[in-house]
């Protein structure tokens, strides 16, 4: 029994010894980490700081650099107050954005790890609380106010002085194209559904309707400058995005749920060019969405004009009706008396 607990005892001193001398290793392993873990804690403090510098004057040298390739003034009234909210936009986030990134990275360098300095305990500031929570608010309240009110205006009615100069458009989005559908000269789109599309009705009118008898669909896209233009938009398939960015316009194609809005063109496309010293200078209508893989062909080109020209080429299109119901109702006027003439052969037959 003795030998027994003679041999437990010389086990255990062992290893307590084994242990102890583990233990040794471990404390110098952690002393060599935490040489190797200042060092590497100095290098990342300063990537911090170099990151900081070249970032910054990488963001500032781009945004002037490549600024030849901003969009122009904007070519409508509402474009004007559009821009006008990028800019107070800017004005509000640049100063933000800076303060915040040199604060971020400056105080990963300033408060690296350093062993003969201790952190202070700051529990609350309840005035700094408030300001850096309060100016943020009201400047969030300004620019969602302004937005909202171009949002309203235009997305509402056109205004009653304007109501006799309105140019009423229809964008109807299908993979992969834009149909425009024009009001003829009643200014008023016919009612149309889908159900009643078909190759002899492709935009699905209803021939009823004699909204419908001077709608007309061209292949360009063309409106007069300084007269309101109201879009209406629908989609067949999935989403898309009506965007004409020389305008400052933009609105998804949701399908099922029509969205419109109004605006005025400000510059005919003649000016565009000389403006621009562009000869080939186009307007562009595009999808805005990633709608798939033929996305890219969603490209319409767009016409500002004056109010001459535009009534001149509003002439020359022929509309929906003379293209596709008046045919038909002239196939049938011919059915009917191509039966009526041999139901009177049938009669002169049988009398003789």
């Amino acid at each position: 029994m003795m030998s027994l607990l003679g041999i437990a005892a010389i086990a255990l001193v062992i290893v307590i010894l084994f242990q102890i001398s583990k233990a040794g290793e471990m404390l110098n392993e952690l002393g060599n980490t935490k040489k190797a873990g200042d060092t590497n804690n100095r290098v990342q403090a300063n990537l911090f700081l170099w990151t900081l510098i070249f970032g910054l004057l990488a963001i500032v040298w781009s945004a002037f650099h490549y600024s030849p390739m901003f969009l122009p003034e904007p070519s409508s009234e509402h474009g004007v107050g559009i821009q006008r909210m990028y800019f107070w936009t800017l004005v509000s986030i640049v100063p933000i954005f800076f303060i915040t990134q040199i604060l971020l990275f400056g105080f990963a360098y300033r408060y690296k790890r350093d062993e003969t300095r201790l952190s202070h305990y700051f529990p609350e500031n309840n005035k700094l609380e408030l300001i850096w929570s309060a100016i943020p608010a009201v400047v969030m309240v300004l620019l969602v106010t302004g937005g909202l009110r171009q949002w309203l205006k235009i997305t509402g009615p056109i205004p009653e002085d304007q109501q006799e100069e309105v140019i009423t458009i229809e964008a109807t989005a299908q993979q992969f194209k834009w149909d425009i559908r024009y009001a003829g000269p009643d200014r008023e789109l016919g009612k149309k559904a889908v159900r009643e599309m078909s190759d002899d009705n492709p935009w699905g009118q209803d021939w009823a309707d004699a909204a419908n008898k001077d709608d007309f669909v061209p292949t360009e896209i063309y409106l007069p400058v300084n007269k309101p233009v109201m879009v209406k938009i629908n989609s067949l398939d999935v989403l898309h995005s009506f965007y004409l960015p020389h305008f400052k316009v933009k609105m998804d194609a949701v399908p099922g749920i029509p969205t419109q809005f109004w605006f005025t063109p400000t510059k005919t496309s003649a000016e565009m060019q000389n403006i621009l010293d562009d000869p080939g200078f186009v307007y562009e209508l595009a999808c805005a969405e990633l709608c798939g893989k033929a996305h890219f062909n969603m490209r319409k080109e767009v016409y500002i004009v004056t109010e001459d020209e535009f009534n001149a080429w509003m002439k020359e299109q022929k509309s929906l009706y003379s293209q596709f119901a008046a045919p038909q109702k002239n196939a049938d006027v011919d059915t009917e008396q191509e039966k009526d003439e041999k139901v009177n052969v049938d009669k002169t037959v049988s009398a003789l």
